[in-house]
């Protein structure tokens, strides 16, 4: 009797081939640029979509496998976490106000994310790129929910969390995360892939996931360490993706270089000035300190992203105007922006507090050049008034917003720290204000979409934040002065952590 010969079995390769390719057609019912208008309007050129490689091959019966896996180990230590009340053992209370800014901003921008990738596979006429933003939407959405899952157990303890939806598109400091993340959305799909798949992910993600979260693992958040990790697993095959859309543009036609280019030096600078939170929380927010923001710049930016540069130079691009400014403001922005945070901690939902003299000299040891000749004085001068019942704060100096980064005007000029940067343009008789040159460069490219941003200081002038004072603003954005933020010392989330730590480690 003759045997049946098996079929053999397909390489991922060809399975890969198979789920980018077998599922393309042209269209006949209704012409191909009717039923994919977006994808040439931004000026980009594409002669092959079947050039586009996606170099993981990643097929969607091996995706679920590799997310499932990933899940069950996350979920087990996390519930592990809460059932053993993993957030007393925390190095210190004051760190729980980090992962506050981080909970209340990074997942509604990662949500977000989640819908620009599906707006953007919806939009490429060729099925790689749709596949990988497929991938890449469900990946952001996942992000999303295990971070909101993390801070759920510290939301059941701690103050400040607790609206943090209501409270995204109102609070003026989130509106700097929003309005990075709607400028994407609100783009082209090309552009949407330069800002979050290249600029991002690849160029600045591992600022984000890599120290901060190793700084989560140094002072005992072993939940937030384990959401981080399992999401920087994904970050690899994003920044494969970003990488790979840039140089599928870049070989597809040479007149699409100088428009990657204008948004590679756009999107560098954006995510820059929006990082600088990170740069804050690393190095005055973490009580037992991995590494100084300047040290993070210095790997994760200048020596990853300088040979990636390098890598991109035979395609014609060039290292971005912005990276210079940004190499010099690494020596400041974390300090210029906790400062702010702190003069205007009334209007946050976090606590902050006064570097304690032995912080002041780590800062002092990272910072060695510009620390005490800048900032030190001040912490000090603060540190007397707090002593003498003056805590300092601003309630009648709020800042203008820069029109694009959003921002206040925090940021000094380059080149001289004593002096605050403020650029102005005129555009149809109105007066538009920024805390940089790039900005208003940023501006001036696209003006019409940028004076339509909405600007929490200007909205609050205007009566639009619940009313024209700040009583009416805290019940606006569901804010408890007193309660959810001003000074760590004395609150309640201090004595709290004391209390049941104590309860936790001595005999009742």
């Amino acid at each position: 009797m003759d045997m049946k010969a098996t079929q053999k079995k397909m390489s991922l390769k060809d399975r890969y081939r198979h789920l980018t390719r077998g599922l393309d057609w042209e269209t006949t019912y209704q012409p191909m640029d009717v039923v994919f208008p977006y994808d040439k309007y931004e000026g980009i050129k594409v002669h092959d979509w079947d050039k586009w490689e996606d170099p993981f091959r990643l097929t969607m019966d091996a995706y679920w496998k590799y997310q499932a896996e990933k899940e069950r180990k996350l979920y087990a230590i996390l519930d592990s976490f809460n059932q053993s009340n993993g957030h007393l053992n925390v190095t210190d209370a004051r760190y729980i106000n980090a992962i506050k800014i981080f909970f209340t901003a990074v997942p509604q921008v990662e949500y977000m994310a989640h819908r620009g990738f599906s707006i953007a596979g919806r939009q490429f006429r060729g099925v790689g790129p749709r596949v990988a933003c497929q991938m890449q939407a469900i990946d952001e959405i996942r992000h999303a929910q295990t971070q909101i899952h993390t801070a759920s157990n510290y939301n059941k303890y701690y103050n400040g969390i607790n609206a943090f939806v209501h409270q995204y598109p109102r609070m003026w400091y989130q509106s700097v995360g929003k309005s990075f993340i709607d400028d994407a959305i609100t783009g082209g799909p090309f552009e949407w892939m330069v800002a979050i798949g290249f600029s991002f992910e690849y160029v600045l993600t591992n600022l984000v996931f890599v120290p901060f979260v190793s700084g989560a693992a140094y002072n005992g958040d072993v939940g937030t360490m384990t959401f981080g990790f399992s999401a920087q697993s994904d970050e690899a095959r994003h920044m494969t993706l970003g990488l790979e859309c840039i140089k599928f543009m870049l070989e597809q036609d040479p007149d699409n270089l100088p428009i990657v280019q204008g948004w590679i030096d756009k999107w560098t600078w954006r995510g820059t000035r929006f990082l600088s939170l990170i740069g804050a929380m690393m190095d005055y927010m973490l009580p037992k300190r991995v590494m100084s923001w300047r040290e993070a710049w210095d790997i994760y930016f200048e020596q990853n992203g300088g040979a990636l540069f390098r890598d991109l130079a035979r395609y014609g691009i060039k290292v971005p105007d912005c990276v210079a400014q940004a190499a010099e403001a690494k020596e400041h922005v974390s300090h210029q922006l906790w400062a702010a945070l702190y003069q205007w901690n009334f209007g946050t939902m976090f606590h902050t507090w006064i570097p304690s003299p032995e912080e002041l000299d780590w800062l002092s040891a990272k910072y060695p050049d510009t620390f005490d000749k800048y900032y030190r004085p001040r912490w000090e001068m603060w540190a007397q008034m707090e002593k003498e019942g003056k805590r300092y704060v601003n309630a009648g100096g709020l800042g203008a917003n820069c029109q694009v980064c959003q921002f206040p005007m925090i940021f000094t000029e380059p080149g001289d720290p004593t002096k605050l940067c403020h650029r102005q343009t005129v555009y149809k008789k109105e007066k538009y204000h920024f805390c940089s040159d790039h900005c208003q460069h940023i501006f001036e490219n696209e003006p019409e979409k940028y004076i339509q941003s909405w600007l929490p200081v200007n909205q609050m002038l205007q009566g639009n934040m619940g009313g024209g004072g700040l009583e009416e603003f805290f019940k606006w954005v569901h804010l408890r002065p007193g309660i959810d933020n001003m000074g760590f010392e004395g609150s309640e989330d201090q004595r709290n952590f004391a209390q049941w730590r104590g309860m936790a480690t001595t005999n009742s």
